[in-house]
């Protein structure tokens, strides 16, 4: 499917089922669709990410992906106090590049298009940039040493991976590219190529516990995470702020999109979304199917095994090394930060 017809399905669905909502006040398109060209192809691993936002302080779970006139949607509700502040949406390195171009679908009260206004002439201002890069970097370091102990480790995987992950967010900050999700390290290697520190990236792999693992291990993970994925869509029935994650609708993305990275030999970067879906099934599993939570549960151990991970020691670890690698990542954004053209004073 094309962008454009994508977003003209996101455009309907904001009119069908949001707009009526109590509490509607807009709705914007996110994500890496942002500023692409309608007649860009929407590969079947992707989705149209659409911020919904409503004036509720707790908004209801988000419907996550969906299908849609056949497009996938990925959408999520923002809490309008979250807008209130120009300046600190600017700063906020995961919600200032919906406004660097136009991607508003719905904006009956103007603030949206207020915040587009302001933005977009400042985005790339090197002072804003920086704001946004130490943004990431602090929920690095806030979430890393939030890692809660007491809960499932099948939970600590997954609070020590995504903090671990944010290290190339910080990087695609700063070269002013959009924080994708899933696609995270690929993108930010090729950042670190752009500007001549590929010799960093091994260390960011090293720090996932990857860089030395094969496309046959990476693949063997990945079929016993369809079983995994397979048999968790089949017994769901709690509801997780991932569930849409982990459905039939989502399947192209979980696990056909990490094939595909395999096949075209990026399949080092194919682990993250690899062990973050693997324990948000164990999530769902210990609690709606405990038996077949422990029945899968050696292919997940198996799996962090390989990333050199078997405890919450090693996690622990794992984490204070990222810290402690944060001043070297630093330097490398810094030097991004000065080299980059497209970066204004």
């Amino acid at each position: 499917m094309k962008v454009g017809p994508a977003r003209s399905a996101g455009v309907q669905w904001v009119a069908r089922h949001a707009r009526a909502e109590a509490g509607f006040r807009g709705a914007y398109f996110s994500g890496s669709t942002v500023g692409l060209p309608d007649d860009a192809e929407l590969p079947p691993s992707s989705d149209v990410d659409i911020v919904v936002v409503t004036a509720r302080d707790d908004p209801p779970a988000k419907p996550g992906k969906l299908l849609h006139q056949g497009a996938l949607l990925e959408v999520s509700y923002l809490p309008w106090t979250e807008l209130a502040s120009t300046d600190d949406v600017l700063a906020s390195y995961h919600l200032a590049g919906s406004f660097r171009r136009d991607a508003i679908i719905n904006d009956p009260t103007g603030r949206l298009r207020e915040l587009h206004e302001h933005i977009a002439p400042r985005f790339t201002s090197r002072p804003w940039v920086r704001r946004r890069c130490q943004d990431a970097r602090h929920r690095i370091e806030t979430r890393l040493a939030a890692i809660d102990t007491s809960t499932p480790f099948h939970e600590q995987v997954n609070a020590w991976l995504f903090p671990t992950g944010v290290t190339c967010h910080v990087l695609l900050v700063a070269a002013l590219r959009n924080p994708t999700i899933r696609l995270r390290y690929r993108a930010a290697r090729d950042v670190l190529t752009e500007y001549g520190h590929l010799g960093d990236y091994p260390e960011m792999l090293g720090h996932l516990g990857c860089s030395h693992m094969s496309a046959q291990r990476v693949q063997h993970h990945l079929r016993e995470l369809a079983t995994t994925f397979d048999t968790t869509v089949r017994v769901a029935k709690s509801p997780f702020f991932f569930s849409s994650d982990i459905t039939p609708t989502a399947r192209p993305i979980a696990i056909d999109g990490s094939r595909t990275l395999i096949d075209s030999g990026d399949h080092h970067e194919a682990v993250f979304w690899i062990i973050a879906t693997f324990a948000r099934c164990h999530t769902i599993l210990a609690t709606d199917a405990p038996h077949l939570h422990e029945a899968r549960a050696p292919a997940f151990r198996a799996a962090l095994a390989d990333l050199g991970i078997s405890s919450t020691r090693d996690l622990l670890r794992r984490a204070d090394e990222v810290t402690r690698f944060l001043p070297r990542l630093w330097g490398t954004t810094e030097d991004i930060l000065i080299s980059n053209p497209d970066i204004t004073e």
